[in-house]
């Protein structure tokens, strides 16, 4: 099992989400939780058609960190 890090959104009418390592998955949601289960079969479905098309599965590279700075 691989883990992929997504990044999720507030549009200010719901959520959208996207992974870095993996160009072109998104998803929206109404929900935080619905934005995260929608992703989540974003990916899955993402990478079934990498497979299907005989693409390598990208290794997750992305990470994320919170930085404080002064204003």
């Amino acid at each position: 099992m691989k883990k992929y890090l997504i990044v999720v959104e507030d549009t200010g009418q719901g959520y959208s989400a996207f992974s870095p390592d993996l160009d072109g998955c998104a998803a929206t949601g109404a929900t935080k939780e619905e934005v995260e289960k929608d992703m989540a079969d974003a990916i899955k479905f993402h990478l079934e058609g990498l497979t299907k098309e005989g693409y390598k599965i990208p290794e997750p590279k992305c990470y994320a960190k919170y930085l404080e700075v002064n204003d």
